[in-house]
Parts: C-alpha cells; sequence; structure tokens
C-alpha cells in the first residue's frame, strides 16, 4: 500500500484511533502524515472524490485506468469532471492502474530488427517446441518492481524457461532464451518460431544474433497490436491474478519465490479447461 493511500485511511479512522497508533501501524511517519492533512486542505474539494477512486481501484484489484474510472464516476456516481482532471487527482494520489502498461516503439537507427508476423494468431502447435512465444512483465513488490521473462510453448502452454531480474535488460531476454534451448535441445523442432512484440529488448542486434545462433525464426507483433502476442499475454495475467494480486510480494526475494512455486504448479498440477491435464501431462502423454 502506497504512502498517500495510509494517510487517507488514517485520515478517515482518525476520529476512531489515535493518529500515533496508526502511523506506527502502517509505517509511516507522523510527520509525513500532517504535511499530508495540510495539503489536503489545501484541496478539500478533491477529497470525496480521492475516496472514491481509491475504494473502487481497491475492488478492481488497482485495474482501472482513468479513463475506466471517469466511467464509473459519470455512470455509477452521477459524477461529472473532465477525464484529465480525474488523470491528474490519480496520479498525484498515486491511485494509477498497476497493470503493464504498452510499451512505446522507439527507433534505434541500424540497431533495429523487426520481424514478420508469421505467427499471424494461429496459436496452435500439433508438435512441442516449434511455436514458442515470449515476453516481459512488471512483478510489483514492496521492494520495487521484478522483471519477469518467459517463453511459452504453445503446444501445451506449458513454461518452457523463465528469468527474473531486476532490470529489464536484452540479457534478461537473452538469457531466457539460453535456458529453454539448453533445457529442450534434444527436443526442438527443426523450425522453431519464437514469437515476440516489438519491444526494444527483441529488435536489438542481440536478439537477432542469437537467434541465428540457434536456428530460430523470430515472428513479431504488428506495431501497437498486443492480440498477437495474447497468448504470452494470457500466462502473465494468469499468474498475477492467480499469484501476485493474493499475495502482495514485499520483496524480490519473495516474489522469486512465489514466481518459483506457482511456475511449478502450473507446468506440474494446474489443470487446463480444454485437455484436463496439467501442460508437462499432455507433453509426457504425447
Amino acid at each position: 500500500m502506497r504512502a498517500q493511500v495510509k494517510y487517507h485511511v488514517i485520515y478517515r479512522h482518525r476520529e476512531e484511533y489515535r493518529v500515533s497508533v496508526m502511523c506506527c501501524f502502517f509505517g509511516v511517519s507522523r510527520s509525513g502524515y500532517y504535511d499530508f492533512v495540510k495539503r489536503l486542505g489545501k484541496s478539500e474539494k478533491d477529497a470525496d472524490l480521492v475516496q472514491l477512486i481509491h475504494s473502487q481501484q481497491e475492488r478492481s484489484g488497482r485495474t482501472y485506468g482513468y479513463r475506466r474510472i471517469w466511467l464509473w464516476l459519470k455512470n455509477t456516481k452521477k459524477i461529472h469532471r473532465n477525464p484529465k482532471t480525474i488523470l491528474r487527482i490519480m496520479k498525484k494520489y498515486e491511485l494509477l492502474s498497476e497493470v503493464r502498461r504498452r510499451r512505446k516503439w522507439r527507433q534505434m537507427g541500424q540497431q533495429v530488427h523487426r520481424y514478420e508476423n508469421l505467427l499471424n494468431r494461429e496459436f496452435y502447435a500439433n508438435r512441442p517446441n516449434s511455436k514458442w512465444v515470449t515476453d516481459i512483465s512488471y512483478i510489483h513488490t514492496g521492494q520495487g518492481v521484478l522483471y519477469l521473462s518467459m517463453i511459452r510453448d504453445l503446444y501445451d502452454n506449458s513454461i518452457v524457461a523463465y528469468k527474473t531480474g531486476t532490470q529489464q535488460t536484452v540479457n534478461l531476454v537473452l538469457d531466457t532464451i539460453r535456458l529453454a534451448v539448453k533445457q529442450e535441445k534434444k527436443e526442438v523442432a527443426a523450425e522453431l518460431q519464437l514469437h515476440s512484440d516489438q519491444g526494444l529488448q527483441y529488435t536489438s542486434h542481440a536478439y537477432f544474433n542469437l537467434t541465428k545462433e540457434y536456428g530460430i525464426t523470430a515472428s513479431m507483433s504488428r506495431r501497437g497490436n498486443c492480440y498477437d502476442n495474447a497468448m504470452a499475454e494470457n500466462f502473465f495475467s494468469i499468474i498475477k491474478t492467480e499469484c501476485i494480486y493474493r499475495y502482495k510480494p514485499g520483496s524480490f526475494s519473495e516474489a522469486k519465490e512465489l514466481i518459483d512455486n506457482y511456475i511449478y504448479f502450473y507446468n506440474h498440477e494446474r489443470i487446463q479447461l480444454k485437455t484436463g491435464l496439467a501442460p508437462l501431462t499432455q507433453r509426457q502423454s504425447a
């Protein structure tokens, strides 16, 4: 929970409990709280609106961006404010969505490699290690952001390999590929397709060189089209909904442990509705 949200909770319950006790409980300073109250007094007109937005964000699991909050206020609460006002308030009080935002495309001159969309949303594979999808996502912890890079096999939806890091670097992606090839070396199909979005790591020279070295055919989503890599996005949605959002890791080490345990469970035990089997059970029975 962010400091601004904690201050709001303390302020809301200031008549029920001692401020000093609540500050101690939430791990914030009293001076910080009283500075917040002073600032709140200067913008009292926003106080009730902030409380409404905060409560809705808690109900939605902090998945609502300012446009959805604006629509919710207008349609449900009959509160009509300019969308830019809602965005300003959400930024000021740290109430923005925690859902991963789309990366912006940036040109890098000679360093950029772009590939055709060979996958073309054909999310079916008739044999293991013939179609892989990959991506990076953000895991929020109390210590900061941890990045999760993974490769998913479309044959059985298993996670072939994954790596975590505190920086979103090209090496994180390369290490994930190396681990996947090492683990699946004997089983990798002659024509392995690896699909990604247009993130900087996937357009780099290093990525181009490594895929060529391994004989992997690179495929890439169209610009700004998240549905082209829907199966990668789908896994991140699953792990966050079923694990990360429920346990809210307080540190990098705690997040890594949660990820390790969940991916093991996902690969070996979690039943898929389409097949009635866990991913690796399907793989072994093929």
